[in-house]
């Protein structure tokens, strides 16, 4: 059953495929990976699988929040995700306490990575939006990176939605698609991905398996 885990990113190295091509790879970690809860149908209106992830103290945990724990029967985690799962079969072999493994998955599988962004904290609109900024020119002094004008006219007399602001860049989740496994190691708890997924070093990460095919390039042949 490949119902998904949640990992740590440790970083982006290179292997050397079979063909002895440079193969960039991000390495993630999938250790203290548990069930925490089971949810139904019955009981909560859908089917899914809450995840625990890492390793928190018990003096920063709540107290609902260490019932939780124990009645799944595992220590304090860090964080929770919830995984669909539209089959109830798959749903039967899991039990609240289990360990997920990365051993679910194989070589040449094809999963999505979802994660948060690196933050960039607050950004001008040069920078979040790619504005050109103002002509550097006589009069124009302390406006280079200004957005300029966000209002209009008497009509519509307001700031239009979507306008670009300065604000906070980053740290927003996005999905990446098809990331091929290059190896999987279930002895160590790690997953080699090609490619690169969202976030910075340590970020959490949810792998599920891909349900996107890749479109393959179709050929055209010239008839005279």
């Amino acid at each position: 059953m490949k119902l998904g885990i949640v990992g740590r990113k440790v970083g982006m190295t290179q292997v050397f495929d079979d063909n002895g091509n440079v193969v960039p790879i991000t390495v993630i970690d999938t250790s203290n990976c548990f069930v925490t809860q089971i949810k139904t149908k019955s009981t909560d209106g859908y089917t899914a699988v809450q995840v625990g992830f890492g390793e928190k103290k018990p003096q920063n945990v709540t107290k609902p929040e260490m019932g939780h724990f124990k009645k799944a029967g595992v220590q304090a985690r860090r964080s929770t995700k919830e995984l669909r799962c539209e089959n109830t079969d798959d749903m039967t072999q899991l039990k609240p306490g289990q360990t997920l493994s990365v051993g679910m998955f194989e070589k040449g599988d094809h999963v999505d990575v979802a994660g948060n962004t690196r933050g960039k904290g607050f950004q001008g609109v040069m920078k979040r939006w790619g504005f050109h900024g103002c002509d550097a020119s006589h009069g124009g002094h302390k406006y280079f990176r200004h957005g300029g004008s966000s209002g209009s006219n008497t009509f519509p007399g307001k700031v239009l939605k979507n306008k670009g602001m300065p604000g906070h860049t980053g740290d927003v989740l996005r999905t990446v698609s098809n990331l091929k496994v290059v190896d999987v190691k279930p002895e160590q708890n790690l997953i080699f991905l090609k490619g690169a997924v969202p976030g910075a070093k340590n970020g959490m990460l949810v792998l599920r398996v891909s349900n996107r095919s890749k479109k393959q390039p179709t050929g055209r042949t010239l008839t005279k």
